[in-house]
């Protein structure tokens, strides 16, 4: 009779435990709460008056385009529907630009961002990438689990509300040929706070001098000043700089959350050839294929120039709304001034977390620990109760 091996290792004996997602976690807290006149400003979805994120139309009718005409569902190639990444490096890059960019389909934003990651670390092992502070928060653990070395420098001062330029400046002097430097496209996440054109301009030289490689994430194109307004930095930064990575997410602009809908474009100055064979291999062990609803819909909408113009009116909708917001916090209270002049979905306040609690608890004001609100989370009539709720906090009445 054969003797069984007592165990003596355990497969995830390793495994520490993990917090639990604070975005996840509020998401629950809010819809459990009771209370008629609950205010949502924690996650990060575009919502209308009403408080609904609704389909676009012009997505809708591409939908009903694709039902009509749709003739397999075999899989798409790794580099994903390459119709699509046609179609959306003009609105990227600009007419007639970006043809020297390999791209690829990826699932959201974040697929784009990890691909980059990954792509990075396989040419020099633990790549440093430079990335500002305060950031979305999945930036740096993403970074981090895709083997980079994570430097930061100060971007956003929370108390005075203003960019911090001149800090952001010194540390990017000291960046090295080959390291990484994550920019915010537009709409900075989470703080709206943009570079001016002439700040990009001076980022961009002091990257180019250095040989550093500009990762530019941009998720809310169209959200701040416009869509080629959005994207001017980024088409500043690819003029003059030779290798450049960036993240793109169809995400908000289409309203396609749930659809997973991104692609990242490298340009791979001297390297182009082997970069794509390896951005290919990668996504081929991350995902295999990548999923096609939202990209084939994205594709058929800017195939179609009416449903091109429809889905730039409705994107203009968007950012009116949420610039009006913005217009309407600053008028109804001093304090929050500073909202007028940032852009996109966020603003970040100068709340510690023991005041962020409070304006749950006791006025049913849902917001992220750091501060974060969610622009698109008011409406005219909650901008009031907001600011009294606000006050009361400030002064410890709450």
């Amino acid at each position: 009779m054969t003797d069984v091996a007592t165990p003596t290792r355990a497969l995830f004996a390793g495994l520490q435990p993990q917090a639990p997602d604070p975005l996840l976690s509020l998401i629950k807290l809010y819809r459990d709460d009771p209370r008629a006149q609950k205010l949502d400003l924690g996650v990060g979805v575009y919502r209308d008056e009403t408080g609904a994120t609704p389909v676009f139309a012009s997505i809708k009718a591409a939908e009903q385009i694709l039902l009509e005409t749709q003739d397999t569902k075999a899989y798409l190639g790794p580099e994903g529907d390459i119709g699509y990444l046609e179609r959306l490096r003009p609105v990227v890059f600009g007419a007639g630009k970006g043809g020297d960019f390999f791209g690829v389909q990826t699932p959201g934003g974040t697929g784009a961002l990890r691909m980059a990651a990954e792509l990075a670390a396989a040419g020099t092992a633990g790549a440093r990438i430079w990335m500002g502070a305060p950031s979305w928060p999945i930036h740096g653990p993403l970074f981090r689990k895709a083997g980079l070395t994570v430097e930061t420098f100060r971007y956003f001062d929370p108390v005075t509300q203003r960019l911090c330029f001149e800090d952001m400046m010194d540390t990017l002097s000291k960046v090295e040929a080959g390291d990484l430097v994550l920019l915010h496209g537009a709409c900075h996440n989470p703080t709206g706070a943009d570079l001016s054109l002439s700040q990009w301009g001076e980022v961009t030289a002091l990257l180019a001098a250095r040989g550093a490689v500009p990762l530019i994430d941009l998720a809310y194109q169209g959200l701040g000043l416009g869509l080629d307004e959005d994207a001017a930095g980024l088409r500043m930064t690819v003029e003059a700089c030779p290798t450049v990575l960036v993240a793109y997410s169809c995400d908000k602009n289409f309203g396609l959350y749930r659809e997973r809908t991104g692609a990242l474009y490298v340009r791979a100055a001297g390297y182009q050839d082997v970069a794509a064979s390896n951005i290919l291999q990668l996504a081929r062990c991350a995902w295999s294929m990548p999923p096609d609803h939202g990209a084939a819909a994205v594709r058929i909408v800017l195939e179609s120039e009416g449903l091109t113009a429809q889905w730039r009116a409705e994107l203009e909708t968007m950012r009116l709304r949420l610039n009006a917001m913005r217009v309407a916090l600053a008028e109804a209270d001093p304090r929050l001034e500073p909202l007028r002049d940032q852009f996109g979905l966020f603003g970040l306040l100068p709340l510690s977390p023991a005041q962020v609690e409070a304006m749950r608890r006791d006025h049913a004001v849902y917001m992220v620990g750091s501060g974060r609100i969610n622009i698109a989370g008011f409406t005219p009539a909650t901008v009031q109760p907001f600011v009294q709720a606000l006050d009361a906090c400030l002064k410890g009445d709450a």
